[in-house]
């Protein structure tokens, strides 16, 4: 300050003060506290949107991460990649998932690859949910089986009591669909599966019965079986094992429990909300009935929708003849305002 007068030297010091307490009061200003989430919603690019239901995300405490590289249900001691991958003969890669990129320009690619991800990018890439139901009757045993011993992932997991697990962001490539990968979200949802008629043994397992009819039963070998509604007995929505005709084949299979149609059907509603190009409805044929077979390949080129694991491939048939179809789509669509659906005889 020596270049100052001494009469301006108390002013600089005075509006140095001044600059000091405003700087001061606005840190003391800002809130010391966050904007909790609802716990329904799911991420989108980075994104939060709301969907009326229960969804616990890879950034929960209780929630599965697919991010992760070491095994979630190992030892500690063995869960790392080094040695998982010696332990583990199909986990090839350290990261269950990678890029969507067709359709995508260089420039664009470029851009994603460091996580550039913008929502209308993906809601232009995005047009298609595939419906799995796991074979491994809880969210736990589906994760355990898809993340630390196949090396596959998938972005959403259905629990018997309805609550949804987001493993990934939405702009991720999960391994699920082979062809539709790219282009899709998939979901797997907590059932048994389908068997053909004399073959289904396992059914009888998890589905004994009381006086109100069949409930699940996780068997004892899987501990905990960490649902996250305490004391939860699933019943299937149906009381008896329905029959129906996958990719040809007459199978039977328990149908899913009216919590997870409820969890579902609000799922399916928001993703068809935030990816317009995903339209709310099933692949049908010319009578308007449930295709129930993989699709050709230059309709499932086309097809943007909800549809099958056994729509994109000839060797699998989930979800199963049991998915009320109607019964999710519908009740999507008149969440969306969309108003009602021919029903379908096939599925049901």
């Amino acid at each position: 300050m020596r270049n100052f007068p001494r009469w301006f030297r108390p002013l600089i010091l005075s509006l140095a003060a001044v600059a000091i307490l405003a700087a001061a009061g606005c840190h003391l200003a800002r809130p010391r506290t966050f904007l909790p989430r609802k716990g329904d919603e799911i991420v989108v690019a980075g994104q939060l949107f709301h969907t009326g239901t229960r969804v616990v995300t890879w950034m929960d405490p209780q929630g599965y991460d697919g991010y992760r590289v070491e095994r979630r249900f190992s030892p500690e001691a063995e869960s790392s990649w080094e040695k998982s991958k010696e332990a583990v003969k199909d986990l090839r890669n350290p990261a269950r998932y990678n890029l969507r990129r067709d359709g995508l320009s260089p420039e664009e690619i470029e851009r994603v690859r460091g996580g550039g991800w913008d929502l209308p990018l993906l809601q232009r890439t995005v047009d298609q949910f595939v419906l799995h139901y796991d074979v491994a009757g809880i969210s736990k045993q589906c994760f355990k089986i898809l993340h630390d011993l196949r090396g596959l992932s998938v972005h959403f997991m259905l629990d018997i009591d309805g609550t949804i697990y987001q493993t990934v962001d939405l702009k991720e490539r999960a391994f699920h669909a082979t062809t539709s990968n790219t282009r899709s979200i998939g979901i797997e949802i907590a059932n048994m599966g389908a068997y053909p008629p004399g073959a289904h043994k396992a059914l009888d397992e998890w589905y004994p019965r009381d006086a109100q009819g069949p409930f699940i039963k996780v068997p004892e070998r899987f501990g905990d079986p960490m649902i996250l509604t305490k004391d939860f007995v699933g019943r299937p929505a149906r009381p008896e094992l329905v029959r129906g005709n996958v990719q040809g084949t007459e199978l039977l299979q328990y149908d899913l429990t009216p919590q997870q149609y409820a969890a579902l059907t609000k799922l399916t509603a928001a993703l068809c909300k935030v990816f317009p190009q995903m339209a709310c409805d099933y692949p049908r044929d010319a009578e308007g009935k449930l295709v129930t077979k993989k699709l050709p390949d230059e309709e499932l080129k086309k097809f943007q929708g909800v549809l099958g694991h056994y729509h994109v491939q000839t060797n699998k048939t989930d979800p199963g003849p049991a998915l009320d179809w109607d019964r999710v789509i519908g009740g999507a669509r008149r969440l969306l305002g969309l108003g009602e659906v021919k029903p379908s005889v096939g599925g049901r």
